[in-house]
């Protein structure tokens, strides 16, 4: 394997033009996903971040959050969260509703995911305005987690998502 600090992540991700829509330059992560030195590289740094913060649980949010939250809490030490769509979890849960640019959407997670007041990281691939990130760590301190802090992939800074999560850490590695 390469050494992690002399991956350049940004090689591995991929702008596809019109994507979903007219306009729109979507960033793909899936060439990171399909390199093990890049994605290695990229939980590394980020679980560097957080080594020593006393991480209990990694919360992702659906879907490409679960690869990361997983990953990550193996590095860790550390037991997993899955953040999902309403109607998804099998067990009793929690949800959050929130707006959306049109319409509304939901998360949850099951009733029992931090009763204890664990301390969580809340991951995703990546941040674009902030809504789902932003109901995600309320939802889960809803649940009783303690949400030390909420870390992106890759953040598309000129949509200032990092907004709707004002006074929480916010830590991403890439950023355009």
């Amino acid at each position: 394997m390469a050494d992690d600090a002399a991956v350049d992540l940004k090689n591995f991700i991929r702008d596809v033009p019109d994507f979903p829509k007219p306009g729109i330059l979507f960033k793909d992560i899936t060439p990171l996903l399909a390199s093990p030195e890049a994605f290695n590289a990229a939980i590394t740094r980020i679980a560097e971040h957080y080594r020593d913060r006393g991480i209990q649980l990694v919360a992702g949010i659906e879907s490409r959050g679960f690869l990361f939250a997983a990953a990550l809490a193996l590095k860790l030490g550390a037991g997993v969260i899955p953040v999902r769509k309403k109607g998804k979890l099998p067990y009793k849960t929690i949800s959050l509703s929130y707006d959306l640019e049109y319409g509304s959407d939901a998360v949850e997670v099951h009733e029992d995911a931090a009763p204890n007041g664990e301390k969580v990281l809340l991951v995703d691939d990546l941040i674009a305005t902030g809504g789902t990130a932003a109901a995600s760590a309320e939802l889960l301190e809803k649940a009783g987690a303690q949400v030390v802090s909420v870390c992106f992939l890759v953040e598309l800074a000129f949509l200032n998502g990092r907004d709707k999560l004002a006074g929480r850490d916010v830590h991403s590695l890439l950023v355009y």
